[in-house]
């Protein structure tokens, strides 16, 4: 039997987040008789997706959280994990911005010669990480091939060197707009004749859930008919949960947790809303436009994001009521079949998924 072409996947951890969806949904494409991926995350504990990386034949290998005071055991923990493991990689793909460069020194030093990273932030700003941020960008040269989701996320990580743009593909077929389902999906819930105003989004700083609940207060002030939906868990999931309680719309607000089936969610939104403090290119926002929702982005995420012209970005420093205006001015509207002007745009992961490989096992000398 054929020995299987193997690549290591680095991860801060499995969860349900953008770049771990879209490798998810690559390495369910694959050939699993040829083609395997194995994980490095940084946390211990279990995460979403790692039943299904077990169930499908990958290992998952754990390291710590690196942080600043422990980078001299992070490179000691990473020549020992290389030195046992690197045979076994075509390639290694690091997904964990600044501190990729780190990872694929050591992969470097022990023989891997395909050393991938995607950049999938555009900006993460000034704080106290902002000089081992820096540090981290020295360790840029020992990557062989530089990837980013869009234009401005590979700006940042890699300045002025030359870069490509990966789409963040998804299965597009499971996402096309299906009216019978639509009404199904909303009998079920007993949303009918409801404007769903939607978000699947981690509640954490960066997703700018605060200002999200004050924009959604504003168009239930002008539409009583409407109703929000949030999909996603995070730190800050119950002060978000007390807000909601504070604005008296505990009874139009639905916290949906973790789903898996994020397609029949999107199918029955009527707008969709991510006022992002910083994004790359969301997958979310990707999925959106499949299932033919108009979107509505703040202006810090990369323009790339819009491929289909239904989505309109707008200034953070605009006012709740001045979102709520502009979303319920776009509305109601039909919803378009996006499918092959997405697929000619790169986002399909079927079509994808051999130039995926091509990156993996092209030979560097």
């Amino acid at each position: 039997m054929e020995q299987k072409i193997k690549v290591l996947q680095v991860f801060t951890q499995m969860g349900r987040g953008g770049a771990e969806t879209m490798i998810m949904n690559y390495y369910r494409q694959l050939d699993r008789q040829k083609y395997q991926f194995d994980f490095l995350v940084h946390r211990k504990q279990r995460c979403d997706y790692d039943n299904e990386i077990e169930q499908i034949g990958g290992t998952i290998f754990r390291a710590f959280p690196i942080r600043p005071w422990n980078y001299f055991l992070y490179f000691k923990f990473l020549d020992s994990f290389f030195r046992e493991h690197a045979e076994q990689y075509t390639a290694v793909h690091a997904h964990i911005q600044e501190n990729s460069g780190i990872v694929l020194k050591y992969a470097a030093k022990y023989g891997i010669k395909n050393r991938v990273c995607t950049s999938h932030i555009a900006n993460l700003g000034i704080d106290y990480k902002y000089p081992f941020r820096l540090y981290g960008k020295t360790y840029n040269k020992y990557i062989t091939k530089r990837l980013a989701c869009g234009k401005e996320a590979g700006k940042y990580l890699y300045g002025n060197k030359d870069f490509e743009v990966f789409p963040n593909a998804i299965n597009l077929i499971d996402f096309k707009y299906n009216f019978k389902q639509n009404i199904a999906f909303r009998e079920n819930h007993k949303w009918m004749g409801k404007f769903i105003v939607g978000n699947v989004a981690r509640f954490c700083y960066q997703k700018n859930h605060t200002f999200l609940i004050d924009i959604f207060n504003e168009i239930y002030k002008l539409n009583k008919n409407a109703i929000l939906v949030l999909v996603g868990e995070g730190e800050l999931k119950p002060y978000i949960m007390n807000k909601v309680i504070s604005l008296n719309l505990s009874e139009v607000v639905y916290f949906e947790g973790l789903k898996t089936n994020i397609n029949d969610y999107m199918n029955v939104f009527d707008v969709f809303l991510l006022p992002s403090l910083f994004e790359g290119l969301p997958v979310v926002a990707i999925e959106a436009q499949a299932a033919g929702i108009k979107s509505f982005l703040s202006d810090t995420i990369d323009i790339q994001t819009d491929i289909t012209g239904d989505i309109t970005f707008i200034s953070l420093n605009y006012t709740a009521f001045q979102w709520a205006n502009c979303i319920l001015s776009n509305v109601p509207y039909v919803k378009k079949n996006n499918y092959i002007p997405m697929k000619l745009a790169g986002y399909d992961v079927k079509t994808n998924v051999d130039k995926l490989v091509k990156l993996y096992t092209d030979k560097i000398y």
